[in-house]
């Protein structure tokens, strides 16, 4: 009898044990328990720690209540203004009501995951390109009230959402490239034109302070080369200075002749005209004054003194016609030096064609 009374308490024992393995269940701090009795959602939620249930009448679904980051994949898009880009982003989410989380849906992690890629979408189409580049801060609180509004009835609350990266075409890259070296140089230009006005304004000064003081003109030339020299160059080069430029102007333009100025030519001397020559008045330019007869050159009214002619002298009108072959008369003086006439003394030759305002003249030639 006693051996039967301590067989069936090792079987109950053992049967208690077996139950209580099979019943017990330990839920971690970071994990909320979800009961399900016969299918229906037990009403209490099982904290962390050791907890038990019913074997083959319960099942237990642990929900972690951890925050969850999620990566978004790349997702293609157009942007507003027709640019296409390649975003991607990731999300921050936690599970706050457990059983919602297992009874509203089926996978609370898959249905946020398509929800923010649909989501991402949709923003890139509703921003500019300049928008994703620069101001990311307010694309991301838009996106994540996107995501936040179907998860709140899935008992997920989304942290936060950040777009990790914005990939361009290499075009793109490459005019924006441009766009931002142009913006770059116009800057350096205006920052340099402005540095330029503001050195001619300080030199426009110190020129003003100097020219009350020459001397401080030459300490500065002075001065110029001690820098120069501190180089230790082996040409040392010297500035010229501009007030002897100024003295040489001024000499140069007082040497000019009164009535001339600069940029001006001096009149001309212009000839008379052949028609205007009295044939009567030998000008001295043209003849020669050993064969103007000087009684002729001394009338004042043009004509010929007859008391003051000689009579050895006969006036003969210049022609073009060579001199005759004959001799002189005997007694005659040679012509300035001419040779004596013979059939070989003088060469023949053309003669020049005299101006017309010294054939019209009236020479004398001994004969």
């Amino acid at each position: 009898m006693v051996q039967e009374l301590l067989v069936a308490l090792v079987a109950v024992l053992s049967c208690g044990l077996v139950y209580a393995m099979a019943a017990a269940r330990v839920v971690k701090q970071y994990e909320r328990g979800v009961v399900l009795r016969l299918g229906r959602l037990h009403d209490a939620v099982r904290p962390p720690g050791f907890t038990m249930i019913v074997p083959g009448i319960d099942r237990l679904r642990k929900v972690n209540m951890q925050i969850v980051t999620m990566p978004v994949p790349a997702q293609d898009g157009i942007t507003r203004d027709n640019v296409t880009v390649r975003v991607d982003a990731v999300i921050y989410f936690k599970v706050v009501d457990p059983a919602s989380a297992v009874i509203q849906v089926e996978d609370y992690r898959f249905a946020v995951s398509q929800m923010a890629q649909t989501s991402l979408r949709s923003i890139i189409g509703k921003s500019d390109l300049d928008d994703l580049l620069s101001d990311r801060e307010k694309l991301n609180q838009g996106l994540e009230l996107m995501i936040d509004s179907p998860a709140v009835g899935w008992g997920v609350q989304i942290d936060r959402v950040e777009i990790k990266d914005v990939s361009l075409p290499e075009t793109m890259k490459r005019s924006m490239a441009r766009q931002a070296e142009a913006d770059r140089e116009r800057r350096a230009r205006v920052i340099n034109a402005d540095a330029e006005l503001q050195a001619s304004k300080k030199l426009a000064q110190a020129a003003q302070q100097m020219s009350t003081q020459p001397a401080a003109l030459q300490l500065r030339l002075l001065q110029t080369v001690v820098a120069v020299a501190a180089e230790k160059n082996s040409t040392l080069v010297l500035p010229f200075p501009v007030e002897l430029l100024r003295f040489l102007e001024r000499a140069q333009q007082g040497q000019q002749p009164q009535g001339v100025h600069d940029g001006q030519q001096a009149p001309e001397q212009q000839l008379p005209e052949p028609d205007a020559v009295d044939p009567n008045v030998v000008d001295p330019d043209v003849v020669d004054p050993g064969l103007v007869d000087p009684a002729a050159a001394a009338s004042s009214d043009g004509g010929v003194d007859p008391s003051a002619v000689d009579p050895t002298v006969a006036l003969q009108t210049f022609t073009d016609q060579p001199l005759p072959d004959g001799s002189l008369a005997d007694g005659a003086p040679e012509p300035d030096g001419a040779p004596e006439s013979g059939p070989g003394a003088l060469p023949e030759f053309e003669p020049e064609q005299p101006p017309e305002h010294a054939r019209k003249g009236r020479f004398t030639r001994h004969h």
